[in-house]
């Protein structure tokens, strides 16, 4: 059974999430339900993730009120849930524990002496998945919670038997210092999440503290490409496994990098400079090698043979919302991708550009007032791949638009940076799918991209 420092043993334990159908919390959720916690939780909205913990036995409520607070012994909530709401309000009245999500889930991971944390700006639920899948083939049972629904697992997590933990460590109000790592994992570092960091100074000082939690006998797996990282790791008290690309000064590193026609990466891997073969995926992009590397280095650290792992990660052929494949019409593929910051935008683009297509069509959602005022020269920057670009509205998420930025802003910077650039402010969805559908030719790809709900232009266009 998971066992908790902070709140007493009992088989009959109730424990209460506020946010249950969050993508994290619901895999809290129905890990507690299997070692057999009693669990109810509330969220504003219905959805599938509820009606799966329904029958597993959680009590939801639909909507917070004060009354769904039934005596639970601890009560959990989501980083978006805020002092006054009523739930928590009746907690504290009744000497209720309350814990954060990330707290909850740092508490998890002691029970697990080898808990692997794959923390970075970007990446982090690839990544996940990818070393997920590489240990679940490789027949080490781990326990797995990942940031998205992954069809080989049927959802966002599975429970295994074995030592193995793997999470995905976001950095975002530095959640990721109340987690026990054995194994670290840093993919990248950038400037991000600017309504809590003050600069990329700030962000670097966290993910060293991130390091500091590793055990002398743990291991910290580095991108040693990236500058930031390479900043950080100089001290590393811990094991060090560095990984790059052409990089001779790194343990792992990916050379002879080719595509396959579909835009599909192969390439050799070098570990200490003795070849372990080649290596294929089945998700395109470079930025998904570097994630390759990451996951390579782990599984090696765990055991896994290279021929396994060469097997294993190219059954991996992505996540929702991932360079995600929602179909084709008039000979066009729809394309999803969760996309939501300069770097990732690039990246994503890139791999388009190694992808069997005529023109591509780029549908942008900007997240967030904050990461779109603090980042807009490098938005504006980040589009070169595309040949036709529509932005529209900012996704507010947790923010309140104050009116200092907006989406024309980013049209007009879009077009300040390259007057060549090809591109439109559009709000409303169904417009923009009848646009593009009228103005596409077979071969093109459609591409929605960001963190918000953008997917549904793709949909609605598989509808037309």
């Amino acid at each position: 059974m998971i066992v908790f420092d902070n709140i007493n043993q009992n088989r009959d334990q109730h424990i209460h999430l506020i946010g249950i159908g969050g993508i994290s919390m619901s895999a809290i959720a129905e890990l507690l339900i299997n070692h057999g916690y009693k669990v109810s939780g509330s969220d504003i909205k219905d959805s599938k993730i509820l009606d799966r913990l329904r029958g597993h036995g959680a009590q939801i409520f639909i909507g917070h009120d004060s009354n769904n607070i039934q005596n639970p012994d601890l009560v959990v909530y989501t980083a978006a849930i805020r002092e006054n709401n009523c739930e928590r309000l009746k907690a504290r009245q009744l000497n209720i524990t309350e814990i954060d999500r990330a707290e909850m889930l740092g508490l998890i991971m002691k029970n697990y002496s080898r808990a692997i944390a794959v923390a970075g700006s970007h990446g982090k639920t690839t990544t996940t998945s990818l070393v997920s899948l590489i240990l679940e083939y490789a027949d080490l049972d781990p326990t797995i919670f990942v940031g998205g629904e992954l069809d080989e697992i049927g959802g966002n997590i599975k429970i295994g038997e074995s030592e193995h933990f793997i999470t995905e460590a976001c950095e975002y109000v530095e959640s990721f210092l109340k987690f026990f790592p054995f194994i670290g994992i840093i993919l990248n570092i950038d400037e991000d999440h600017l309504d809590y960091f003050r600069d990329i100074v700030h962000i670097k000082h966290a993910f060293k503290k991130f390091i500091d939690l590793i055990p002398r006998e743990g291991f910290l797996v580095a991108n040693k490409d990236d500058k930031n990282i390479e900043e950080i790791i100089r001290d590393t008290k811990c094991n060090l496994i560095t990984y790059g690309i052409n990089n001779n000064n790194c343990n792992f590193t990916a050379r002879d990098i080719a595509f396959t026609e579909e835009g599909l990466p192969v390439f050799n891997v070098d570990f200490n400079n003795e070849n372990m073969g080649i290596f294929k995926l089945n998700i395109p992009g470079m930025h998904n090698i570097y994630n390759a590397l990451a996951s390579i280095a782990t599984a090696h650290i765990l055991g896994v043979s290279p021929p396994e792992i060469k097997k294993h990660i190219k059954k991996f052929k992505g996540i929702h919302r991932r360079f995600d494949i929602l179909g084709e019409i008039k000979g066009c593929k729809i394309i999803d991708d969760y996309a939501h910051h300069p770097a990732e935008i690039r990246a994503t683009l890139e791999a388009a550009q190694n992808y069997p297509h005529r023109e591509i069509w780029c549908v942008f959602q900007p997240h967030t007032f904050t990461r779109t005022r603090a980042l807009l020269d490098d938005f504006a920057s980040s589009f070169d791949n595309a040949d036709h670009i529509i932005i529209t509205d900012i996704y507010a998420a947790r923010e309140v638009d104050t009116g200092e930025i907006n989406s024309r802003t980013l049209v007009n910077k879009v077009k300040e940076y390259n007057p060549e650039n090809n591109v439109l402010y559009m709000k409303d969805f169904g417009k923009i799918s009848k646009y593009i559908y009228e103005n596409m030719e077979p071969g093109d790809i459609v591409l929605t991209m960001g963190a918000g709900n953008i997917c549904n232009v793709g949909k609605m266009m598989l509808k037309l």
